[in-house]
């Protein structure tokens, strides 16, 4: 934790709760309880309309929602104020997790995705609490980091009252790492559910009215990646001079380094963060703020989504897809793998394989304006076609609270 704040000093902060050590009265434990974990930034987003819908039909419950980084922490505040309880999900150690659970005293544990960790489900079900594992996705490289452990894996699993897995090709590692089928749910990704945030919309729509120029937005790009969209870039501005990149790097404790590499070769950048008007002559927005992305995607005319040019397994995909934003990545896509599938097979999104190839692949789109519509009509299709699985995913937790009543 000290290692990683020496570039965010919010990890310096709040170790206590990491242990499960809290202040009297943190939480109201009045109500029957309902705990969701979202362990990050991405997570909580698709939480969000879940959470939401639940608290409407459960009234008379307290909801508390976990993160384990800062930036998930700081989402969390933002986006539900006080009508949640947060703390951080302390660290997996049998004496902090039955902490967590004496404080907190939850009848229903959420996860969201795929988070496994023994001591909390070991103490939770000792507890008779529920289990749910929703929007579960488990990629193959993943499967087969928990195959490694196949006995305790299947242990975890056989823990869960129910497991909502995104696509038939997670349910199929669920069952092949153990999951009972009795157990087993398939319905879709909560993603394409995400909620629209208005303003964002707004104010990213204003912004590319006003700067009438192309705009390319990469977002969620990881390290070695900035490099490649740079040289991509570099190509471009050949052609299209004016173009404005609006670069937005995944992890926050890069955004310092990001902006030092683009003034080192050269570009005449703004930063987001310091509120800077985006002047004619400047060619990178860099976007160095948080809980912005439908803000940045909203400005574009097209997309990259980052950790797909390095082997990292691409970023969500959805973000750009659900406003109607033509969408390109690099071969990596891992983590989205099935939603990839459907995204191509609409004609949504296009797939380059190195930096020369993205260059070329947007000339193309930048210089063909009824393809890119094309494609963004695709985009907003399938993401209205595959809308959904939060309902299906809220009635399976009312499912488990009634099943004892």
């Amino acid at each position: 934790m000290w290692w990683r704040s020496l570039k965010d000093s919010r990890y310096r902060q709040r170790w206590l709760e990491r242990l499960a050590f809290y202040p009297a009265d943190s939480f109201d434990n009045n109500k029957p309880a309902i705990v969701f974990h979202a362990v990050s930034v991405g997570e909580v987003h698709a939480a969000v309309p879940l959470i939401r819908a639940c608290q409407l039909a459960l009234p008379e419950w307290t909801f508390t929602l976990t993160t384990t980084t800062v930036t998930g922490s700081a989402r969390v505040k933002e986006i539900f104020g006080d009508s949640v309880q947060h703390c951080y999900m302390p660290y997996d150690s049998p004496g902090a997790v039955k902490r967590f659970l004496r404080a907190i005293k939850p009848e229903i544990l959420v996860i969201m995705e795929t988070e496994l960790w023994p001591n909390l489900l070991f103490y939770s079900k000792q507890r008779s609490c529920k289990l749910l594992l929703l929007n579960a996705r488990l990629s193959k490289k993943s499967f087969l980091n928990y195959q490694k452990y196949a006995s305790l894996t299947a242990k975890m699993l056989l823990s869960f009252d129910a497991v909502a897995a995104q696509f038939e090709q997670d349910a199929l590692h669920f069952r092949q790492l153990g999951l009972p089928e009795k157990t087993l749910h398939t319905s879709g990704t909560m993603k394409f559910d995400q909620e629209i945030d208005q303003q964002q919309l707004d104010a990213g729509l204003a912004m590319k009215q006003e700067l009438q120029r192309p705009i390319l937005v990469a977002g969620s790009t990881r390290e070695g990646e900035e490099e490649k969209v740079l040289a991509a870039f570099d190509i471009l501005l050949k052609v299209l001079p004016e173009l404005l990149l609006i670069l937005v790097p995944r992890h926050p404790d890069r955004f310092t380094d990001v902006a030092k590499l683009l003034i080192s070769r050269g570009y005449h950048i703004v930063r987001r963060s310091r509120g800077e008007k985006v002047s004619s002559d400047k060619q990178i927005l860099l976007g160095d703020s948080l809980g912005e992305m439908q803000f940045y995607y909203a400005s574009a005319d097209l997309a990259f989504v980052g950790g797909s040019l390095v082997d990292t397994g691409c970023q969500n995909i959805i973000e750009p897809a659900v406003l109607g934003v033509p969408v390109l990545t690099g071969p990596s896509l891992f983590n989205f793998q099935a939603v990839s599938e459907l995204l191509l097979e609409s004609g949504a999104m296009q797939v380059v394989a190195n930096e020369k190839e993205l260059a070329e692949k947007l000339r193309l789109l930048f210089q063909d304006k009824a393809l890119r519509q094309s494609m963004a009509e695709a985009a907003s299709a399938t993401v209205a076609k595959n809308r959904g699985a939060t309902e299906k995913q809220k009635q399976l937790i009312l499912q488990a609270i009634h099943s004892d009543q």
